[in-house]
């Protein structure tokens, strides 16, 4: 795919640098940097078509992203007039209050979570579907890592207080903004944002688990927008206009199922993860609410489902797909299916 634009992978050489820059820094500055740098490597991808779409979709994403930063360096600023000093494990008296806040908001605007996630949806509908798995996966590191290095300098109660509001909001808007979505790039949009609220919550109560929710995510988003890219969807957005043999109708059915969560598939398991730390901590409204978000999430995976299922019943059906694109959207679904049941067997094991 950016193989047709003419510096597609130097781009992409550009972003991941910028990704590891903010994460292996130890100064305020270059965490800044990093992140400029990934964002000059990012929007040159979103506009290789030059199409409407996705010129309003990278303005609005370079805005979101330019206050971000702003908000990141204002708080560092603030910061830096307490303790003196850029390194990021400096501790002053008062650090921890309003230059963390300003930090995390940056961050959370960054990542498109609540309530600054009205971007995200408007943004990755205008795209196609190789950008949007690189805004759904890789763009999401360096902002989380971050997230908890800031957790690891304060607990202060207003912090922890703030990012619980943060993901039970997202969780909530992830499951409500779905229902009467009618766009696939925007329903898993929405279904990014309540994965980003459980990973909030996993990082609110361990490291593991939310570097093991996320990599989760990362291998299943892999595989259903691969899925979806193969199958020649990349200008069909409505949810009925689905035209595809049955073994790739298949595959997605299991993938947005694994997405929402439904055992034993592997999507279960990072949620599994995340309900078996928090239960040991004093925050158990906050668990209700991720899953009430995540059986609202499974509620529109399952629309979509039964969409799909009908449209094939009809005979609406297209063989656009090679055997090799077939055999490895099996694999695929193997991995989500087998995978889950062989953790889930492990983690029983563990727990007898």
């Amino acid at each position: 795919m950016f193989s047709a634009l003419p510096f597609g992978y130097m781009f992409l050489m550009v972003m991941s640098v910028g990704t590891f820059l903010s994460i292996s820094s130890v100064h305020w500055l270059g965490i800044w940097a990093g992140l400029e740098i990934n964002l000059i490597g990012f929007l040159p991808l979103l506009v290789y078509q030059k199409s409407a779409l996705e010129s309003e979709s990278a303005v609005k994403y370079f805005i979101v992203q330019a206050l971000g930063s702003s908000l990141l360096i204002f708080g560092s600023l603030s910061s830096f007039g307490v303790s003196f000093t850029w390194d990021v494990f400096s501790r002053g008296e008062n650090l921890e209050t309003f230059g963390l806040l300003m930090m995390l908001s940056g961050l959370c605007m960054k990542l498109g979570l609540f309530p600054f996630h009205y971007w995200l949806p408007s943004v990755m509908a205008g795209l196609p579907w190789p950008t949007c798995l690189l805004l759904a996966t890789w763009q999401k590191i360096a902002p989380l890592f971050l997230m908890v290095c800031l957790l690891e300098l304060s607990e202060y109660y207003m912090l922890i207080c703030f990012l619980c509001v943060v993901s039970a909001g997202s969780s909530l808007v992830g499951g409500l903004g779905g229902m009467n979505q009618t766009q696939i790039r925007a329903l898993l949009a929405y279904s990014s944002i309540g994965h980003l609220g459980w990973m909030v919550c996993a990082v609110l109560h361990s490291e593991w688990s939310m570097k093991f929710y996320l990599l989760v995510y990362i291998v299943i988003s892999l595989c259903m927008f691969f899925s979806l890219w193969k199958s020649d969807l990349s200008t069909m957005k409505d949810i009925d206009s689905l035209k595809m043999n049955k073994v790739n109708q298949m595959n997605i059915m299991l993938l947005l199922l694994s997405l929402g969560g439904l055992p034993p598939l592997l999507g279960f398991v990072s949620k599994w993860s995340v309900i078996l730390v928090g239960t040991s901590n004093p925050w158990l409204p906050l668990l209700l609410v991720l899953i009430v978000g995540s059986l609202m999430s499974l509620f529109y995976y399952l629309t979509l489902f039964f969409s799909v299922f009908v449209s094939s019943v009809k005979g609406e059906v297209d063989g656009k797909m090679n055997k090799e694109g077939e055999m490895t959207l099996v694999l695929a679904v193997i991995l989500n299916i087998f995978g889950g049941v062989f953790l889930l067997m492990n983690g029983l094991i563990f727990l007898l």
